[in-house]
């Protein structure tokens, strides 16, 4: 596989695990009340990420229970996506 595919896709990984991150404080955020949900543009920001991390923190949330009212599902999938960021570039990369 090319070279630019594979910086490609290990760049849409990290993006995708600053997302998820940004999903966390804002979730964070909204819980403390710090940011005010009612604000049409931290609605929009809310939307947007939301839309970005729920399609794949949905299964992981089905799967995992909330241990002790905490979500750990945003973890997993921080993990989950650094595990595939090893398999490529050690694959792909180095294979």
């Amino acid at each position: 596989m090319s070279y630019a595919v594979v910086n490609l896709l290990l760049t849409v990984i990290d993006l995708y695990w600053w997302v998820v991150i940004v999903s966390v404080i804002l979730s964070w955020l909204v819980a403390f009340d710090v940011l005010n949900t009612r604000s049409r543009a931290a609605q929009t920001i809310w939307r947007a990420v939301d839309a970005l991390t729920e399609p794949l923190l949905r299964p992981i949330r089905s799967i995992l229970p909330a241990v002790g009212g905490l979500d750990i599902s945003p973890l997993i999938l921080l993990l989950g996506l650094q595990f595939l960021r090893d398999i490529i570039s050690r694959t792909l990369v180095y294979g």
